[in-house]
């Protein structure tokens, strides 16, 4: 299989939690698939179609911590003042709140389009993850080949909600999977599995006797257990942004 593999590093990130206003602005400890998309569309320069368009990545940050920002609320004013052509001053409130933010994030993006190899080495607008002042770098973006494997280990990634039950173990997420922008930005959410911390095919509870085998990076360092004599490399599992997977729900 060959994919585009792309990485990227910057100094902070934020992934912002839809559903929290005012007061405080958590972050999702991963980006959430409308983000890849997002970012995606700024390296190309346009919308791309998300049809077929399938992604999988590792995403990995030094620590989380919190700043505080400010919004400034702005009471509107109409008419001049007297005597004078200049405008009325408006009047408002700044409200102080507390964000959270991932230091030293890195993105490892596999995309199934190799052919976009020369829009990630020289991307149409400024590389950004996350918000728009949160720059990013490109270090590197070539084409590669996956191996099928009996054998994997995954960690810091994106899973299916539906292997939950085989891990019995990450966080379960709902994350906003892809905005419509045919549709007014319209959100579309799923759920996912968060994976922090590394965990091997041979862990997972199996939930019938078929055979598996896995998508493995080559390119990653291989993982060598003595115990089990066995060697592994990082496994990847791939998501796309529209479609039936993940049991997508659209949120009012």
């Amino acid at each position: 299989m060959l994919v585009l593999k792309v990485v990227a590093e910057g100094l902070i990130t934020s992934f912002r939690r839809p559903h929290f206003m005012q007061g405080i602005q958590p972050t999702f400890r991963m980006p959430p698939p409308a983000t890849i998309y997002g970012h995606i569309c700024s390296a190309i320069g346009d919308v791309v179609p998300p049809d077929g368009l399938a992604f999988a990545y590792h995403f990995t940050a030094q620590a989380a911590f919190h700043d505080i920002e400010h919004t400034h609320l702005v009471a509107g004013s109409s008419g001049k003042l007297p005597g004078t052509s200049h405008p009325k001053v408006l009047e408002g409130n700044i409200n102080p709140f507390k964000r959270e933010l991932l230091f030293q994030p890195r993105l490892v993006l596999y995309l199934n389009r190799p052919e976009w190899i020369d829009s990630f080495r020289s991307p149409r607008y400024a590389v950004t993850l996350g918000r728009s002042q949160d720059l990013f770098t490109y270090i590197s973006a070539q084409n590669i080949k996956l191996h099928q494997s009996e054998r994997a280990y995954f960690e810091h990634t994106l899973l299916p909600y539906t292997m939950a039950v085989q891990l019995g173990r990450g966080i379960v997420e709902l994350l906003p999977r892809y905005l419509n922008y045919e549709h007014k930005r319209t959100p579309t959410f799923a759920r996912y599995l968060l994976l922090d911390h590394r965990v091997h095919s041979d862990e997972f509870w199996q939930i019938d006797a078929q055979a598996t085998s896995y998508w493995v990076d080559p390119t990653t360092p291989l993982e060598k257990n003595l115990e089990r004599e066995h060697e592994a490399h990082l496994g990847l599992v791939f998501h796309t942004f529209i479609g039936a997977e993940n049991e997508s729900l659209v949120l009012s």
